[in-house]
């Protein structure tokens, strides 16, 4: 007959080794489930890349919507919106609207195709996008409405020695501006 209580072991058909089995195994379902979801959100955030189509709009200088999903662009560093520059002559010029017209003027060419292959940490879609032939994020870059920021080192070299763009102004790096002025 089998007995119950404390430290003792329960013996049957559905004995404390077999009882003991069964929660092992739940236990492992749970976890490999766990691994299948964190995989999954992985899989979102990091790729394959998702690729969207259509008519776009420019939010500032390097951000845009796109089938209603907000997008950052790849690899480069507008302006803020609301940022200033000054020219040589000390004159400001309003660079954070000057770049999201350049954006704006690009996505305004034709359909416009975005690779996004990571997620920021705004929950942005990081994305690499292309109207017709042009390279959108290259050309604000060489353009000197942007600098690079991770990729696009020789467009930048390039609107630098040409005085493109923020090369002709007095200007803070994107990043630098925002620090100083937080929203």
């Amino acid at each position: 007959m089998a007995r119950f209580g404390f430290g003792r072991f329960r013996s049957g058909p559905f004995g404390w080794r077999r009882v003991s089995r069964l929660v092992d195994l739940v236990v492992a379902l749970g976890i490999l489930g766990l691994l299948a979801i964190a995989g999954a959100v992985l899989q979102y955030r990091l790729g394959p890349a998702r690729m969207l189509t259509g008519a776009a709009q420019a939010i500032d200088g390097d951000s845009l919507r796109l089938n209603g999903e907000e997008l950052r662009l790849e690899g480069l560093d507008a302006p803020e919106y609301r940022q200033s520059c000054t020219t040589k002559a000390g004159r400001p010029v309003d660079c954070g609207r000057s770049a999201r017209r350049a954006l704006a003027d690009l996505l305004e060419r034709g359909l416009v195709t975005c690779e996004i292959g990571k997620i920021d940490r705004y929950g942005r879609g990081l994305a690499h996008c292309r109207v017709g032939e042009i390279d959108i994020n290259a050309e604000l870059v060489r353009q000197g409405q942007a600098v690079a920021y991770g990729g696009y080192r020789s467009e930048e070299e390039q609107a630098r020695a040409a005085g493109r763009g923020l090369w002709a102004l007095d200007f803070e790096r994107p990043e630098t501006w925002r620090r100083e002025h937080p929203r």
